[in-house]
């Protein structure tokens, strides 16, 4: 990669549920990425519960409980808070959320949504929108952006960065754990840049074999 390509200023747009364990690890790898390259990132949801609605027949009998209920919850008050309050508190809120549902193992109980709440200076009251579908056209659109640029196949996250062109090319993933740091969170940057250049570059992958790490 050119010096001029890792200097030039970029945007990537990074789509999440706050429920996702995985999300949130390559989140963190997306922050510390803005303290060694040139990136801003622009915070976008997406929903695992609208993602399986197609599918909740096929899933475990567990994991369709969710999806068909609880699931709803944090997008939906992520979502109404950015309607409301506007999209800089996005990706306060999200780091507030999820290090109480992940790093402190709170899960997403409404305790946990409104000390997320209060620590970003949003009214608790937002969390009242977790049984409300107010915003769930908007947040179905939010959802539906980021699936049109990626395809179907996929769950979260889902990260769009500036291909050969400058289009958007959107990825699921990278999948990592735990949250690279340092040089090697800007070399996995350096080369996600490399791989959107390649017009039919589509997927690489492993079988996991280490579960989330929270660090």
């Amino acid at each position: 990669m050119s010096e001029q390509q890792t200097q030039e200023r970029v945007t990537a747009d990074f789509w999440f549920d706050p429920l996702c364990p995985w999300a949130w690890m390559t989140s963190r790898w997306m922050l510390e990425v803005e303290t060694l390259r040139p990136v801003d990132v622009r915070w976008n949801v997406m929903s695992l519960a609208v993602l399986n609605e197609p599918r909740l027949d096929e899933l475990p009998d567990h994991y369709r409980d969710m999806m068909a209920g609880p699931a709803w919850g944090p997008v939906r008050v992520v979502i109404a808070a950015r309607e409301l309050h506007g999209d800089e508190v996005v990706g306060k809120l999200y780091t507030a959320l999820g290090t109480r549902f992940h790093n402190r193992g709170e899960g997403p109980t409404r305790e946990a949504i409104i000390g997320a709440l209060e620590e970003v200076g949003l009214p608790a009251s937002l969390a009242d929108y977790a049984e409300k579908d107010t915003y769930d056209t908007e947040l179905r659109a939010s959802h539906k952006e980021g699936i049109d640029l990626v395809g179907q196949d996929v769950g979260t996250p889902v990260i769009a960065v500036p291909g050969a062109t400058g289009e958007r090319v959107a990825f699921f993933g990278p999948v990592v754990t735990p949250a690279p740091k340092g040089d090697e969170a800007a070399r996995l940057w350096d080369g996600t840049l490399a791989v959107a250049s390649v017009p039919g570059f589509f997927e690489l992958k492993r079988t996991r074999t280490q579960g989330p790490i929270f660090d």
